[in-house]
């Protein structure tokens, strides 16, 4: 598969792993990962997911992470449920990122794509690490997907690209 379009549905059998929330945001607190199934969560739920070559390095962290977490009210005013972000990095990092950012609950995720295994699926990664991509899943169905192919670039899709299409 190369990636997704408008008008697709929602691959089956895609899942991620994430460390729920738990309100605290002590980087050294840690709970035990759990499995999301993406594809029966996206089906009744408008959903932005949010892939980042990894947690804490410049872009993903200067730009992307940041455009998500400024827009999180303008998100959830367009009727969007869950904000994700997806990277290779394991669980226990992605949680400690989403901390890292002062996100405590479950306004936006952060979830391992372990391989990873759902972007080389769909054909958009980049050795070990994911690319950067934004896809807007409403109720199981792909409303926008697109990749950043240059370098540095969240043209495609950060916050601003996303919302432009809700």
């Amino acid at each position: 598969m190369s990636g997704l379009q408008p008008g697709d549905a929602f691959p089956e059998g895609v899942t991620f792993t994430y460390v729920a929330p738990t309100g605290s945001l002590d980087q050294t607190v840690c709970g035990i990962p759990i499995k999301y199934d993406a594809s029966k969560e996206f089906a009744d739920k408008k959903v932005v997911l949010v892939a980042v070559p990894g947690a804490f390095t410049p872009t993903c962290q200067e730009k992307h992470v940041t455009s998500y977490l400024g827009n999180v009210d303008k998100f959830k005013a367009a009727g969007v449920d869950q904000i994700i972000f997806i990277a290779s990095n394991d669980a226990f990092v992605m949680a400690a990122w989403g901390k890292a950012n002062g996100v405590s609950d479950d306004s936006v995720l952060f979830m391992s794509d372990t391989g990873p295994e759902f972007s080389k699926k769909i054909g958009w990664y980049n050795g070990d690490r994911t690319s950067r991509y934004a896809v807007l899943v409403d109720h199981g169905k792909v409303v926008y997907a697109d990749v950043d192919t240059v370098r540095g670039s969240i043209e495609k899709s950060g916050a601003d690209a996303v919302l432009a299409k809700l």
